[in-house]
């Protein structure tokens, strides 16, 4: 089922050779090793991306920053990167070695997260930025590209989850450890020494990768990559899958931008309070989320009932009732009870996105697939989400009216709504496309 090729729902397909034979899939200590070293690259790319939020009040005192300028630090450079970098990383990953890829973003990255510690101006931090941006923009695709060069079909999807799973880890290890070492040694000390860590195990990833099978040759390894994106967007069933992940990115970027601002305002907690509760929530809803979401994607595909997009649009369809609860809950340890289905559903997706991506994709466009994804949920949804949000809120604030926080965060259940009901049509599709002979 992984080997087909999905051009379009109403065009004929084809079925592609398998990229690897099972004999050239790692298995046992092998495949364990190897997506025990794809957790920890997601999790040090997520480290190396969150280290100026924790670290910007004390990087803004020691360069003289502006609050602008700590804007265009932690959000302008990695949009920009992502969007133009993305998908010929991802491309490049397709059509030549993953691993290659994926240790020269790994190190890139780190190298500059390593120099950023160093840094004297504001300038010379935000080209460091720019190189971290650039570096990670390449990172989820090429480790899609090597997990299906080198894991079976039959694992793939807690392939994926365990790659996910780095997300939360290291949002977590991030905040705690970030924030702790820069008090003990400084904000260059911890910069200095993530970059450090995150080039051991970029050396670590190609020891344990090994060689990545050769791609077979295939009509789509010649085209440019815009015309494969395009392709893969010409397709009805990815631009259904596509549309979701934009509706995702509505939800899901106010969601974590504004739920603690709101718990805080709303019902009087302290942000210690929310950071040990929602924190740890969230967290332990991610790993649960990505691990079993991967394992539920396995037992989909192998069912061979083309049922796998339900289950995350069904829990987004939940989660979006007890996420408007939560905005209007009496009492805030209810609230934040009834954000957790919220906080599983984002982490619960991951797999069976990309899962669902590389099927519709087929051979030899996985990377770019995932890339396309990103770049659905990762552009328009966090950059005019939370503004609507504020632009509500401010709104409903000068009008006297309350819980104008609450009101704006409606956008949340009413775009998870909209994911959900788009994966249920999403899944129509692909399924049609898995019970094909």
């Amino acid at each position: 089922m992984t080997e087909i090729v999905a051009r379009s729902i109403d065009a004929s397909e084809t079925r592609a050779p398998p990229i690897a034979s099972s004999r050239e899939y790692a298995r046992g200590l092998r495949m364990a090793a190897i997506c025990i070293v794809l957790l920890l690259v997601n999790a040090f790319s997520q480290i190396d991306r969150i280290l100026p939020f924790i670290l910007a009040e004390k990087i803004k005192t020691d360069l003289s920053l502006t609050d602008t300028e700590v804007g265009l630090l932690t959000g302008l450079a990695f949009a920009v990167c992502y969007a133009l970098l993305s998908l010929p990383l991802a491309r490049a990953a397709d059509r030549g070695s993953p691993r290659f890829v994926l240790v020269s973003c790994v190190l890139v990255w780190s190298v500059m997260t390593t120099l950023g510690g160093f840094a004297a101006s504001f300038m010379f931090l935000a080209l460091t930025r720019f190189g971290v941006a650039f570096g990670e923009a390449g990172a989820v695709p090429a480790g899609h590209a090597l997990i299906v060069r080198k894991i079976g079909p039959e694992r793939r999807g807690l392939a994926i989850g365990l790659f996910a799973m780095g997300i939360p880890l290291g949002t977590m290890v991030g905040f705690a450890a970030g924030g702790a070492i820069a008090d003990v040694f400084g904000w260059r000390v911890v910069l200095i020494g993530a970059g450090a860590i995150g080039i051991l195990i970029g050396l670590l990833t190609i020891l344990v990768a090994g060689p990545t099978p050769p791609l077979p040759g295939t009509a789509s390894r010649d085209e440019p990559f815009l015309r494969t994106s395009l392709d893969l967007l010409s397709s009805p069933v990815f631009r259904w899958l596509f549309t979701g992940a934009v509706f995702l990115g509505f939800a899901g970027a106010p969601f974590y931008a504004f739920s603690m601002p709101f718990l805080i305002r709303t019902h009087g907690f302290t942000a210690t309070e929310v950071g040990v509760s929602f924190g740890m929530l969230q967290g332990l809803m991610g790993i649960i989320g990505t691990l079993g979401g991967g394992r539920w994607f396995d037992f989909a595909v192998r069912s061979g009932s083309g049922k796998v997009l339900d289950p995350p649009a069904i829990l987004f369809l939940i989660a979006s009732v007890t996420t408007t609860a939560a905005l209007f809950a009496p009492t805030g340890w209810m609230s934040i009870a009834l954000f957790v289905p919220g906080m599983l559903s984002f982490s619960f997706m991951l797999p069976w996105g990309f899962g669902a991506a590389h099927l519709i994709a087929g051979p030899g466009r996985q990377a770019q697939a995932t890339s396309l994804v990103m770049i659905g949920s990762g552009l328009l949804g966090p950059a005019l989400g939370p503004l609507i949000v504020g632009v509500v809120s401010d709104a409903a604030s000068a009008a006297d009216i309350s819980n104008g926080l609450g009101l704006g965060l409606l956008i949340v259940p009413f775009s998870t709504v909209l994911a959900g009901i788009t994966l249920l049509i999403a899944n129509q599709r692909v399924g049609a496309l898995l019970r094909q002979p």
